[in-house]
């Protein structure tokens, strides 16, 4: 007979483990835990990245609402590695009276810290500003990185931008049923790539940046006001900037990376267009600089919210979503073996009913001894004190677990 033990996590409620899971070589563990006490503060956006000492590092934004307010600022925090416990948050990135949002991080070969975001110049992220700032002292026991630097990241498309933007959206209507929205979009989309200042403003990040073959980074890149993406491109590690034509799909935002084992870059993104409502995917066969028709993924649902892809240390893909067409309240891990052609894996770290809670934008990395260590916003209708509150997720777990399903 199975026997269990019974944990109490940091939301008040129970959760049964098997014991087999807890003594074999821990290599079905779970465990999760709240970075910091659940408040009524907006706290979204997480990236996690493990430093070369294996420290755990996550920054994320914290404050009233972009949308309305400009004491939003970027907080970090980190766990030292053999650490039981997290350290209370510091500060990443305040643009004073500005809101800074929607924060990712990537160590590059040089061993640095990469902290990316935006500045939102008039609350609406049609106004973000890129920035970036580089540290090469991050691995202190306590308090921020050092920044060695700090720069906005000017991203200038190429003269061929509109024509490109009108080609690809028009092949791109051809393959679907179209619709009064769509054709909105399309009118509004061949406007704005004529405008200089709305083609070069506007641009931010979400997912973590990828860095290819250790010399060249990309760094995903979506427009609100487009509602497509675009990927920067640095050869020299910030010096210089170029950038991919346009990643022109319905609502196809938020790109994360993985490479296939021919040299095929794939890029999975957020679903914000038309049902179906699937996770949105595009191919590049020259590292990054142009790309394919964005399309469905198959298999992969997508309610219109943040995801990431990436390659398992074996070259597996493996995503975290939240596997449905409406709603937040289940946050998914899938493996595939093929590829991303299929997902035959899948377990849930977060499976709630409708309107349960939102458990979304979420960032995963595989630590140099194999575990998977990801963070999440988590939103709560039933906090600890009987109110909403909201905070930063992190759980840790193995492959093996994922690979043994729900």
């Amino acid at each position: 007979m199975l026997k269990f033990i019974q944990l109490l996590t940091l939301t008040g409620t129970f959760c049964l483990i098997p014991m087999t899971g807890l003594l074999a070589q821990g290599a079905t563990q779970h465990k999760a835990e709240l970075i910091f006490p659940l408040e009524t503060w907006h706290n979204h956006g997480s990236c996690i990245v493990e430093a070369s000492n294996g420290d755990l590092i996550v920054c994320w934004f914290h404050g009233s609402g972009e949308r309305k307010s400009d004491d939003v600022k970027i907080l970090g925090a980190r766990k030292p590695k053999g650490a039981r416990t997290w350290s209370k948050p510091f500060l990443m990135a305040d643009t004073p009276e500005f809101p800074d949002t929607n924060c990712c991080m990537i160590i590059d070969p040089q061993d640095r810290l990469w902290l990316l975001w935006p500045t939102i110049q008039a609350n609406l992220w049609e106004s973000a500003l890129m920035k970036y700032k580089i540290s090469s002292s991050y691995t202190q026991k306590e308090g921020p990185p050092e920044w060695d630097t700090e720069k906005v990241l000017h991203v200038k498309p190429g003269d061929a931008f509109a024509d490109v933007v009108k080609k690809k959206t028009a092949s791109y209507l051809n393959s679907q049923e179209l619709t009064p929205g769509m054709i909105e979009w399309a009118h509004d989309n061949f406007r704005q790539a004529e405008d200089k200042l709305t083609r070069r403003l506007g641009w931010f990040t979400r997912a973590h940046p990828y860095i290819l073959d250790n010399e060249r980074m990309l760094v995903g890149l979506y427009s609100d006001g487009f509602s497509f993406s675009m990927v920067a491109i640095t050869d020299d590690w910030g010096q210089s900037w170029q950038f991919s034509e346009p990643i022109v799909g319905g609502g196809s935002i938020q790109p994360s990376f993985a490479r296939r084992k021919d040299g095929t870059l794939v890029t999975y993104m957020r679903d914000n267009g038309p049902p179906p409502n699937r996770v949105l995917v595009s191919e590049s066969k020259d590292e990054g600089v142009s790309w394919s028709m964005v399309y469905d993924h198959p298999q992969l649902a997508n309610p219109g919210a943040g995801l990431e892809l990436m390659q398992i240390n074996d070259g597996r893909f493996l995503s975290i979503y939240n596997d449905t067409e409406d709603g937040r309240h289940q946050l998914a891990v899938s493996i595939s073996e093929d590829e991303g052609k299929t997902y035959t894996h899948t377990r849930h770290l977060e499976k709630r009913a409708p309107g349960g809670g939102s458990f979304h934008y979420p960032s995963i990395i595989q630590a140099r001894d194999g575990t998977l260590h990801c963070t999440y916003s988590y939103f709560t209708p039933s906090g600890l004190d009987g109110r909403e509150g909201k905070s930063i997720k992190y759980a840790t777990f193995s492959i093996d677990w994922v690979m043994e399903g729900d």
